[in-house]
């Protein structure tokens, strides 16, 4: 087989400006590709002179989309860790390592004001589950995470409970045939306003989305979300629901911005990583300054993923209040990974909660606990120490790839009718063993929120193959 040949003459025809990017090219064809066809060569080349930002990283590649862009490496800002700023940790007695480590480096970070690590906290990416950062003028895609403006949702029924043991196949059949998990989508989707929001025709990353999100609304994503019926016990007369102390049947869901929110995520946080350099074990929070069209871009896309998330909520509530026949008497609803602007020692700043619950001065939420435990609806207290923040549910305490290598299908089958619990779909890696006791988390908020009355989960619906619940 002939080798490779390429000639400067053949770059240019094809777009390349004579200098220092055809000699490179040339070079790193002829050194990774050498027995590669010139047709083959030069369409990759084509590839790179098209979109020189989305080989800036390549391990190969990237000399060449920095000699096209007039990128100098050398000459970019490095931005290094400062000392550590101090924070408050909430439960640090039940949180991993990692965990801890993770926000150890963050709060090193030179934009950062304050920050907070929340009871039900673990391990993630950049910034750990239960972080809360807040940072000046800036925005970290990674801090606010990849499924954005992740929420629940909680709506009150006035009906009896006991409707739930009295027809529970048929609570089970209404979720089924109105709710759609993953890669499933219904088949005849509602329309909402959020789709003809104009970030969909200026924001090209988010243009190339629109389609998706047309057809993923009102639907639920995998992992460890979930559209449950259960009970609720209103126990603050007080309450800002006016509704009577006593028990309601109810419809908890808990997911967020699916494709579109993993879209903008992957995107942005590429950007951040090419516009900010941090140290390796801060690279993961890269951030975009607000000042700049890149941070601007991703603030809009962020709030529509928010919006988004928030339709599709909606839609399944309305699908499920049309189908009982019954408007409800109270809705709750309340997002996590995501990044607000709100003031923090006198001045304004940008606080990120990544799987962590707004609780400023009387803002209503839902914390859950696992599908056999508890969930609490709350009111925030404003604690300026957690920057207004608390828990947004009981948190891992093992790994997904941990759950299903030590959890068996008939221990959770029988955890699961201990506590009298219908489960459509579900992963071993979402059994409740996996998750803290919901009650020791709350314990460790109490000065965090008010609980206002609890969610007592009965027919649960997850994404899944079911072997959460096999026999």
């Amino acid at each position: 087989m002939k080798g490779l040949k390429l000639h400067g003459k053949d770059l240019i025809a094809i777009g390349y400006p004579e200098g220092r990017a055809i000699g490179l090219a040339i070079n790193v064809m002829l050194k990774h590709h050498r027995k590669w066809s010139e047709e083959k060569a030069l369409e990759l080349l084509c590839s790179i002179l098209a979109d020189p930002a989305s080989y800036s990283e390549h391990e190969h590649y990237a000399p060449i989309a920095d000699a096209l862009t007039g990128r100098d490496r050398k000459n970019e800002a490095q931005h290094e860790l400062v000392a550590r700023k101090d924070y408050r940790t909430y439960g640090a007695d039940h949180i991993e390592q990692g965990a801890i480590h993770q926000m150890e480096v963050a709060m090193k970070l030179p934009v950062t004001v304050g920050g907070a690590l929340m009871p039900d906290a673990h391990q993630g990416y950049g910034l750990p589950i239960g972080g809360v950062l807040a940072v000046e003028n800036a925005v970290i895609p990674y801090g606010v995470g990849m499924d954005i403006g992740c929420r629940m949702c909680l709506s009150i029924f006035r009906i009896d409970p006991s409707v739930l043991e009295k027809n529970r196949e048929d609570h089970k059949r209404l979720l089924t045939e109105h709710t759609r998990f993953g890669r499933a989508v219904h088949e005849k989707r509602m329309d909402h306003e959020v789709l003809e929001r104009s970030e969909f025709n200026t924001i090209p990353v988010v243009k190339h989305l629109k389609s998706r999100a047309w057809q993923q609304i009102g639907s639920s994503g995998s992992g460890n979300h979930f559209v449950e019926f259960g009970v609720v016990e209103i126990a603050d007369a007080q309450n800002e629901f006016e509704l009577p102390v006593g028990a309601y049947l109810a419809l908890l869901s808990h997911s967020g911005s699916r494709g579109m929110g993993a879209g903008i995520a992957a995107h942005y946080t590429r950007v951040a990583k090419e516009l900010c350099k941090l140290p390796a074990d801060a690279q993961n929070l890269a951030w975009l300054s607000l000042d700049s069209a890149e941070g601007m871009e991703y603030w809009l896309a962020m709030n529509l993923a928010g919006d988004f998330a928030s339709a599709c909520h909606h839609q399944i509530h309305a699908r499920i209040a049309k189908a009982i026949g019954e408007k409800p008497a109270a809705m709750v609803e309340n997002h996590h990974n995501f990044a607000w602007k709100e003031m923090h020692d006198g001045r304004e700043v940008i606080v990120h909660r990544k799987g962590a619950t707004p609780a400023g001065k009387g803002v209503l939420g839902v914390i859950p606990g696992s599908m056999t435990a508890p969930g609490y609806i709350v009111r925030g207290t404003g604690m300026a120490e957690s920057i207004n923040s608390a828990s947004h549910g009981a948190g891992r305490t093992m790994s997904r790839t941990r759950a299903k290598e030590t959890i068996s299908p008939s221990e959770v089958k029988i955890h699961l009718d201990q506590h009298g619990i219908t489960l459509v779909g579900g992963g071993l890696d979402e059994a409740p063993m996996a998750y803290k006791d919901i009650r020791t988390v709350m314990d460790s908020q109490r000065d965090l929120v008010e609980v206002i009355g609890s969610f007592t989960p009965k027919v649960v619906r997850m994404c899944g193959d079911g072997s959460a619940a096999e026999d």
